[in-house]
Parts: structure tokens; sequence; C-alpha cells
């Protein structure tokens, strides 16, 4: 009897549907799970049609796969994976792998991938994206880690992919080490800042234009139909029709509060880390932070006064507006996302594919949209594009929309509405296309304070200047402390 050829090591949503995935594309599957009820209910159950086999113990889960011997975990991030990972390996043999299919941060991928290579076995830490349907129909896959370990795995996850139009599997190597899942934190990050967007639009037509669920759910089901066109806008679209049990809209039912599971805040904090603009995408983070205070809110709403929306007019140029300003803002959040890429590849030395990582979200992930092709495009034609918006393309359709994007920041705003991520584009794209800041008084003031020096326009960059200010200074200067 063949072993199987895979073993999938965690049996939740993901994991579950991971594995139904595999064996319906011919893949033997090896299952295991801590809790034994667990496999025995999946083995009676939904797996039986399939060459999907159940083991209770870790030994005889190991023993049963074909070599090399490829162990997928789907667990949660953090030390239940170096737990698993700990009780694993000594089971293994030089040359098998391990994968961690899991939401992990990537410098513990990092520091995995040489703790296990260091032992002879090879070890993948691999970015899934898609949820539920995702990952039985086809997620978008982000592998990276041992590079001897790709051509052993690649033939499975290309299968199991999602495919984009052209039909090519929405996977790809990414890199050494933490490459992968650096790439689906950053996907992450995106998709809070794609989510964001979409709950300001919506509540500018609630609040602002007084639209009802179902005006607002056939606003995103036409948007669905042009520059938009997304999984995010076209779900967002059935929400507002689905209707509760008293035939009422279920999404004004659902308390306002939202929750992260951490991806969006690495996401920000590498950001930081590496001195790279994110302000979208740390908006959208915050954003969720502050929904998280519904009572103090609820107090603050009684006691903190303010404009109140008093739209009168007709809604229709406002909402073309708002479409156009909507495509604005979600170019400003990925130029961001992959400006984090492109310094991330070169500070670790990954030589990440830009235009290969916007092919692979076209599919199967949360972000996929139509948007993506012009991504892929844009760094397929400049592989070393210093900025998303110096692509043509992005130049003339910012240029272009940015006036929608001011005018709705100019609607929302005075009326009360808050809109951290929309009104963070415009603050982006006009921080970006001024030749002068005025970063030079603050650096005066760091100086005046500090001694940290500053550079002068007159003279070569790179050199350093300090002001004795007050007069009752000495000439000893701190650092510039630049990022």
């Amino acid at each position: 009897m063949k072993k199987p050829q895979i073993g999938v090591a965690g049996l939740a949503v993901m994991g579950e549907n991971l594995v139904m995935n595999m064996a319906s594309k011919g893949f033997g599957v090896a299952v295991f799970n801590r809790t034994s009820s667990k496999t025995r209910a999946f083995i009676e159950g939904r797996a039986q049609p399939f060459p999907i086999e159940g083991y209770y113990s870790l030994e005889e889960f190991v023993g049963a796969l074909e070599r090399p011997r490829r162990v997928m975990m789907m667990l949660k991030a953090g030390r239940v994976v170096d737990d698993f990972i700990g009780q694993l390996m000594p089971l293994l043999e030089p040359g098998d792998i391990i994968i961690d299919g899991g939401n992990s941060n990537y410098q513990d991928t990092i520091r995995r991938v040489k703790q296990v290579e260091e032992k002879g076995l090879c070890y993948i830490g691999s970015g899934v994206s898609g949820g539920e349907e995702g990952a039985l129909k086809g997620p978008s896959i982000m592998p990276g880690g041992s590079a001897a370990a790709w051509p052993q795995v690649e033939p499975i996850l290309m299968a199991i992919a999602a495919k984009a139009g052209d039909n090519e599997p929405c996977c790809g190597w990414m890199g050494p080490d933490g490459a992968g899942h650096f790439v689906k934190m950053v996907h992450n990050g995106i998709e809070y800042g794609d989510m964001q967007l979409i709950c300001e639009s919506y509540q500018i037509m609630k609040e602002l234009l007084g639209l009802d669920s179902d005006e607002i759910g056939r606003i995103f089901s036409s948007w669905n139909n042009g520059d938009l066109d997304s999984y995010l806008i076209e779900i967002t679209a059935d929400i507002f029709t689905y209707k509760d049990e008293d035939g009422t809209p279920l999404v004004e039912k659902i308390v306002d509060t939202a929750g992260q599971k951490g991806t969006g805040k690495w996401t920000v904090a590498t950001a930081l880390d590496h001195g790279i603009v994110l302000s979208l995408i740390s908006e959208s983070v915050f954003a969720r932070c502050l929904s998280s205070f519904k009572d103090l809110r609820v107090r603050a709403s009684k006691k903190l006064g303010g404009p109140s929306p008093d739209f009168r007019g007709d809604p229709d140029p406002v909402i073309k507006a708002l479409e156009r300003a909507l495509y604005g803002a979600k170019i400003i959040s990925y130029t961001q996302g992959f400006a984090l890429l492109t310094e991330a590849s070169t500070h670790f030395g990954w030589h990440l594919d830009l235009a290969l990582i916007a092919r692979i979200w076209r599919g199967g992930c949360i972000i996929r949209s139509a948007f993506l092709d012009k991504i892929g495009v844009a760094y397929d034609r400049t592989p070393g594009l210093e900025n998303l918006l110096f692509d043509a393309y992005f130049t003339n359709t910012i240029t272009d929309v940015q006036a929608d994007l001011r005018s709705i920041v100019t609607e929302a705003m005075p009326a009360g509405i808050s809109i951290p991520c929309l009104s963070s584009a415009l603050a982006y794209y006009d921080g970006l296309r001024c030749g002068r800041l005025p970063a030079n008084l603050l650096q005066a003031q760091r100086d005046y304070f500090g001694a940290h020096t500053y550079e002068r326009i007159d003279r070569p960059r790179g050199e350093y200047f300090h002001t004795d200010w007050t007069g009752r200074g000495g000439d000893t200067t701190s650092t510039p402390y630049t990022t």
C-alpha cells in the first residue's frame, strides 16, 4: 500500500480543509491531532471517501509517511509550534521536511529554520491565505525557508493553490528563512487597510448620506464591477443585503468592536523597525484598537461635542467621488505595503520577486482583486521600481483621483465622521510629493535641546553640523539618530 505523501498535524478549520483539498487532488494524507477525538470524528466523517489516514500517536503518524517525510503543522502561532517541533524532530531523519502553515511571526521562522537545519532537516514557513473556503478550494500560498525542500513540496502546494484567471497557481517560492511568513504578514497588514477603508466608506454612506443597508449593498455590488473588483468588496455587498430572522439587516445588529490576531500589529511594528512609512495600515490597526473601547466611546459620545452630519443635496456625485477616493486610498495602502516588502528584501537578502507576490495574491487570498494584476505588471515592467506610484499607470491614476479623495475628506471631516485611513492616504500622498517638508525645523529643535546635529542644504549630504543656539552650550554633540 502506498504511503501518504504528506502529513498534516492540527485539524482546526484551516488544517481540516487543507487536508480535504490535498486529498481531492489525489494526494495521500496522514492526519494527527493532539485531541484524538477530533481525529476520529474527521476520519469517520467527511474524510471517509478520500485517501486520508488518521493516527493517534505522533510516532505512528511520522512512521506512516513516505520519505522524505513532509509534515505540515497547522497550529496556533507561538509556543505551541515550538513545542511540537521539539517533539517531532527526534522522530525525523536527515532530509525530512517540517512545514509551518500557520500565521507564525517571521522572526520565529528565521530562528526555527536555523534550528531545524542544524539537525540536517529542512524547514518551510509558509503563509496560507484564504480562510476556510480558500483552504478547501484553493488558497494563496507563500512558502519560504530551506530551498532544498521546495522541489519536494512544490507539486503538492502548486496543485492545491488557487488558480488566477490565466490558470497560474497562486503559489511561488518566496525566498530563504522567514521570507514566506514575512510576505504573509504584509498581506495581512494590507488586508487590515482594505477592510478599514471599506468600513470608512460605509460610514460615510450611512452617516453622511443617510443611505440604508440595501442601498449601500447595491452600491458595493456596482463597485465590484469596476476598478474595485475584489473579494472584500464582493462579500461586503453580500453582508449588507443579508437579513436577520426578523427581516432587518443583520450587519446593523453586530456590536461595533473588531478583533485582531496580531499580524497587523506585527506589520506596523516591523515597518517602524525599518523606518518605512506605513501610516495607512497603522491607522487601520489603531482603528480596531479604538473600536474595542466600546463603553468608553459610548460615554464619550455623551460628553464630547462636535459637528453632526447635515448633508443636503444629490448623493450620487458623492458616491461616485467616494468610489474613486476608495480606489486612490487603496493604491496608497498597497504602495506602502510593497515599500515594506522592498525594504525587507534588501535588508534580509531575500531577493523577493514583487511581481510574483502580486500575482499569487490575485486568487485564493483575502485581498484578491483585479487590481493586483496592475501591480504585477508594474513590477514586471520595472523590477527595481522605487515606489509603486512612480509606475506610469499608478502615477496617472493617483493624479486623476486625488481630487475625489480630497473632496471626500473635506465632506467627512467637517461632518465629524472619523476617517483615519482615507485621511491618512491623502496625508501620505501630499507628504510624498512635497519636495521640502518642515522637518528642517524639527531637526533644528533636536539640535537645540539635544545637540543631535543637522545637515545643510548648501553642503554635501552626510556632513553634520551643530549650533550653540543659546550661547551657553559647548561643542559636544550627540548623534543624528537617522533611520
